[in-house]
C-alpha cells in the first residue's frame, strides 16, 4: 500500500455523521472493490493513518481513509447523498 495521504478535512464531517447515525453505506474503494456495511467509528493509528470502522455481518472491517473513493448512505432519511473523496488533503 502507498504512503498514507490524509483526507480532506471537510470530508471528515460526513464520516462522523455516518457513524453517529449508524448509516449503512455503499462504500466504493479506489481499487474498484465495494462494501455494504454499517458505519461504526473512525480511528487513528499510532502511525497517524486514519481508518473507518464498519460492521458487516457481525464482523468489524477497517478501511484506511485514503482508500475510499466514495460513500453513499442507503438509509431512507440520510442527511447526505453520495460523497466523493478527492485528492485534497488535510495536514495538521
Amino acid at each position: 500500500m502507498h504512503t498514507y495521504q490524509p483526507l480532506n478535512c471537510d470530508l471528515h464531517d460526513f464520516l462522523e455523521i455516518a457513524c453517529l447515525r449508524g448509516y449503512v453505506l455503499n462504500v466504493e474503494q479506489i481499487d474498484g472493490q465495494r462494501l455494504i456495511a454499517r458505519a461504526v467509528t473512525t480511528r487513528t493509528a499510532s502511525s497517524k493513518e486514519e481508518f473507518m470502522v464498519f460492521e458487516q455481518d457481525g464482523h468489524s472491517v477497517e478501511l484506511r481513509l485514503d482508500q475510499l473513493l466514495a460513500i453513499t448512505p442507503l438509509d431512507d432519511h440520510a442527511e447526505f447523498g453520495r460523497i466523493v473523496f478527492s485528492e485534497a488533503v488535510c495536514r495538521f
